[in-house]
Parts: structure tokens; sequence; C-alpha cells
């Protein structure tokens, strides 16, 4: 991408038309800086896939103009992709504690230590680079230590708001910035760019505190042991779950890797207040009568391996659902994942728990931490920019953001829904879309990175729908004539007991095939595979309406 000198320009590599995988960039003349890098869970069509993080072709193309990777918060979606990006690009990272905490965690994990820059800031920092300046408001949200981004740049200030919603009773008391807001409205906000997950949401959001009460309820009523569910890093859920243990003079154990790892890191850099013995060991759950424990567990999202899912079928090794316990989900499913979750409710009935599941608003167990209309309509109105770009949604929700950026005052016209790799390039204050550059999704597979694409996708796709046929024959070396075989193994395909006449068709049409091909002199191995799974898959096909994927081995001896 070639840029003016003195242009500005804003895109995202991850975050638009999608919930997750956010990371975006602010460009000006020779200085990039990104904004998160988030990763996202892949869906049932990606078979094998762990993760989706972007594709960050145009920064490793431009890493020596990138001068920060600046992060809004701590959560998955905004830091999951954070350790992958780090073997390509060796870029300074500019957080609060608590989520350099999250961070630390995750390049210990894959052993990145000792290379990466890490900064800390708060809301009052201020950073020098170049011709820019960034500065910072705070913003409520689901977790501690959220921030905005104010860059302040010759072109005009642009915003990025990061997740948030106006919550005026927040259980960690971190208040929104609205004065700061208000003041970084009075001097001018260029472009707006700003969340868009609860667009079509009437109404503001409720506030955290509304939580405390009806836990605290739930607590007092269960008579045996109570689970609840919630996301890992939602510390303030955590400290209204330890609020309502004391009350209950229960102990709280911890399952899930993640809830252990931001547990620690929430009571070590003191955001999460926790009673000396209050945390007890998963083992040592039976030791004690089911109405004196809680236990805290990841899998609200109905992920097959979490904690949740586990004890829901049964598998988990040190603690069990009994009837009469009490299971809590405090999180509404995020939207893709509600068959999954299903299907860990009616496992839950059937082990005879009591389950209190179902939109936050019904059961008064979980608030989003996503602002609702009236909250997005008060950033705007703070913020009053001239052009306005939202962000981290699906299409339906930009748009419905666009008008209610346009019923507050931004002008018709002023508004870019944007995909991931449209540029909106701004000078002499006049912002335009009219190009793009690479972007994707890069899809994080055991160890490899990017080293599974469409086509490896395609074939495991193709083997989880009709199977596979491994053809095998041995050929002389000397006169190319067959030895043995062809033996044909198939695997997910047909059973081969129930199937011998299909089978013996099969090694006939391939020996056929070669002598055919002997016959017209031709002996190049590849034409032979590529003409036996011609033959076989047409055959194949006509008497079973399937397409396995053929897999001709040729031994030569």
């Amino acid at each position: 991408m070639q840029t003016n000198n003195q242009q500005l320009s804003i895109f995202a590599l991850g975050g638009i038309n999608e919930i997750g995988k956010n990371m975006y960039v602010v460009q000006y003349a020779d200085d990039i800086f990104i904004i998160d890098c988030g990763g996202k869970f892949p869906d049932e069509s990606l078979l094998g896939i762990d993760l989706i993080i972007p594709d960050i072709t145009y920064l490793v193309e431009n890493q020596e103009k990138i001068r920060a990777l600046i992060v809004t918060h701590g959560h998955e979606d905004h830091i999951g992709g954070i350790p992958y990006i780090l073997r390509k690009l060796n870029v300074p990272i500019y957080a609060t504690r608590f989520t350099l905490g999250l961070i630390e965690l995750k390049i210990d994990e894959h052993r990145l230590n000792g290379n990466t820059k890490l900064v800390t800031i708060d809301s009052d920092s201020k950073l020098e680079f170049g011709e820019t300046t960034v500065s910072f408001f705070r913003v409520s949200h689901s977790i501690p230590d959220c921030l905005g981004i104010v860059f302040h740049t010759p072109e005009g200030n642009v915003v990025h708001t990061g997740d948030f919603k106006f919550d005026l009773t927040p259980v960690n008391n971190q208040h929104s910035d609205i004065h700061k807001m208000a003041d970084i409205g009075e001097q001018g906000v260029l472009v707006l760019i700003s969340e868009s997950t609860n667009a079509e949401r009437k109404g503001l959001t409720p506030s955290e505190q509304m939580i405390g009460g009806t836990l605290d309820e739930a607590f007092m009523k269960a008579e045996g042991k109570i689970f609840i569910s919630t996301f890992a890093s939602n510390v303030n859920r955590v400290q209204q779950v330890v609020a309502s243990a004391i009350k209950s003079n229960r102990k709280i154990a911890l399952l899930g890797r993640s809830m252990v790892n931001v547990v620690s890191v929430a009571i070590e850099r003191g955001y999460l207040n926790v009673p000396e013995g209050m945390l007890i060991e998963a083992r040592d759950v039976d030791q004690l009568a089911p109405e004196k424990v809680a236990i805290l567990c990841t899998g609200s999202q109905g992920e097959p391996m979490a904690a949740l899912a586990r004890l829901a079928s049964g598998n988990y090794r040190d603690v069990s659902i009994y009837p009469g316990d009490t299971v809590i989900l405090a999180a509404s499913p995020i939207p893709g994942n509600e068959k999954y979750v299903s299907r860990i409710i009616d496992n839950l009935f059937q082990l005879g728990a009591k389950v209190i599941y179902g939109s936050g608003s019904s059961t008064g167990m979980h608030v989003s931490g996503h602002g609702y209309q009236e909250d997005l309509k008060l950033m705007l109105t703070l913020m009053k920019p001239t052009y306005f770009i939202p962000i981290h949604g699906e299409y339906r929700m930009l748009h419905h953001h666009q008008m209610l950026a346009e019923s507050v005052g931004v002008e018709k016209g002023n508004t870019f829904i944007i995909k991931n790799g449209d540029v909106v390039d701004v000078e002499n204050s006049v912002a335009r879309q009219t190009r793009s550059i690479p972007a994707g999704d890069t899809y994080v597979d055991g160890m490899g990175v990017g080293d599974v694409g469409d086509i490896v996708l395609r074939d495991r796709r193709q083997l989880s729908e009709d199977g596979m046929l491994v053809i095998v024959i041995t050929i002389s070396k000397g006169d190319r004539k067959i030895i043995s075989g062809p033996d044909t193994i198939t695997r997910g395909f047909v059973y081969a007991r129930d199937s011998d006449q299909l089978l013996k068709e099969i090694n006939r049409l391939t020996k056929k095939t070669i002598n055919d091909l002997q016959t017209e002199n031709i002996r190049q191995w590849n034409v032979m595979k590529q003409n036996i799974k011609k033959s076989v898959g047409q055959y194949v096909f006509a008497q079973t309406k399937r397409k396995p994927m053929i897999l001709p081995i040729i031994i030569e001896i």
C-alpha cells in the first residue's frame, strides 16, 4: 500500500462483519499503530482448526514502520492472537497492568520471553511517536483496566473507543472518563472508530451491580454444590461470586486453566479480593459438605473441552455433578454458540442438576459488557466526530450503528461501513474509501500457523463427509507389469465386509486402467494415478453418489 507522505489511513485486519479477531490499524505518514490483536474460535466447518487470527501480510511487509501494538483490554478476542503474531513481528506492546498480566501469561506459555518490550500504560499516559501523540481515556467494560485511545495527528484526532458501556455503578469502581471524553469531543474528533456489538438493542446497558443480589439469592437457596460458569476474564463477576460465597459460607474451587490463570493474575495485581483460605483445590471438593462448596468454571459458551462440558458429560476427574446440585450459566451465548450451550444444558438436566440458564435479562445472572443503543449514542454525542467507522460487529450491527450516528448528528455519507482490508484515507480533512489491502484469516492448527489453507480444509471436509479409498498396487520395475494388487483399503467410505462386490469392481477397474496405459506405452506415475482417480471416482459416484478421497499408491519393485 502506497501512502502519501502526510496521509492518514485507517483500516481493519479483523473485527469487521464478525465478532472476534479484532485488529485495527491507524497509520500517519510512516508511523503505523496496531490496535489489539485478537483471536476467534472456529466453527464446525473449520475441521481441526484451533484458532483464527488476522492475516498480517501488510504489517510484515511494513514492519519497519510499526511503532506500537496498543491493547485496549484483555479479552481473548483482543489479545488471543498476540503470541502468534510476535513470531513474525517483534513489536513493543502497550497495555494496562491487568491486560499486560494476561499477555505475559500467553508469552510465557508460548516461550517467547525476553524479546518483547512490554510497556505499562494507564488512562493518564501520553506517548510521543514523531508527529503523532497517543493519549487514553478510561471506559467501563466487563474486565478491569479498559481504555479508549486518541491518536493526535497533524491531520486531526482519531478516537478508538475500545469495548465499552456506560456503567454508572461499576463493581470495580472504574468509572468511565465521561468528562475526559467530552473534552476530547470539544477539541475536535476527525474520525471516531466505535464498537457495534449491541447496536440492535434498545436502551442503556444494565449495571453490573444488579447481578449481586440475584447471585446472593441463588447461593442462599442452593442445597448442594453450586457450579457457576462465566467468562474467566470477567473479574467483576468473579468478585461477585466471591462475595456471595462469603455470605453463604462456601469455599471456592476453580476449574479450567484460563479461570485459574486469570484469577491468579487478578489476585496478584490487586484486581480481585479473595479472603485467605477461601480457595480450595478441585481434588478437595469432595472432602467438604456439598452446601459448603461453590465451583467457578469455564465453558459458558459450550466449548467441548472446557470444564463445564466435561462436568456435564461426567468426564471431569476430580469433581462430579450430582442430583440436587445447582448449575448457573452467568453468561449469554455468543451468536453461533447456542446449540453447544443447549447440548450441555440437556446433559446437566439428565444428571439431575438444577440449572439456571437463559439470557441475562431473564435470569438476572448476566449483563452485557457492551453498550446498548443509548450508550452508543452517548459516546457519539460526547465525541461529535466528523467521520464515523463502526467496528466490532456483524454487518447488521454496523448498519444499525450507522443509523444511530446519523440520528445524533453525524452527516449522512460520513459513515464508512467497511470490510476487513478496506482503507479509509484522510487527506486535508477529507476522508475517502477507494482502495484495499490484503486481509483475511490465518488458521492456527496445533503448532502450525498459516500452514493450513483452503485446500487442506477442503480435503478434511471431503474426508469427513465421504471418507477415503487407498488403492495399493505393486509394479515390476523391469517390465512394468503388476506383481500384486490392486488392494483397496476403505476408511469412512463403506464397510468392506458388506461391500465386497463394489471393492472387487474397483480393483478390476484399477487393473484395467494400468494395463490400458501400458498398452499405450504411458508409464509416468502421476499420469497413472490421475487416470486411476478418474476411472474409479466416476464408477464410485455412479454406484454410491459419494465422492471419497481416492489415494492410489504405486510401489515399484
